[in-house]
């Protein structure tokens, strides 16, 4: 059981560390040339990192792991709130071509 909480631990550190070392010009938008998009897991670590807000130590650590070994059972609401979220400032066509195909997931 530690050695699973350790791995989560370093894969959400490399995922969040990653991203911020990459800025804002790495996160290129889903289907861009780079191949763009999230895989299922990314998404379900960004979902559940969201959700984990506010709770800390070995609270955090099991809510991330029951949250990350769950089925997935996500809700239109909640599905709605990441892909808006995930859109950022995308406007105008670009940005219903991008939830179109990120609510379809």
């Amino acid at each position: 059981m530690k050695k699973l909480i350790s791995l989560m631990t370093l894969g959400l550190a490399l995922a969040v560390g990653g991203a911020y070392a990459a800025g804002p010009a790495a996160s290129a938008p889903a289907g861009s040339a780079s191949g763009g998009g999230k895989t299922a897991q990314q998404n379900k670590m960004t979902t559940c990192n969201k959700e984990a807000e506010g709770k800390k130590g070995d609270e955090r650590k099991k809510f991330m792991s029951e949250c990350l070994s769950a089925k997935k059972e996500t809700t239109q609401q909640s599905k709605m709130t990441t892909c808006n979220k995930d859109a950022g400032a995308m406007k105008g066509d670009e940005r219903k071509k991008f939830m179109s195909e990120c609510l379809k997931k």
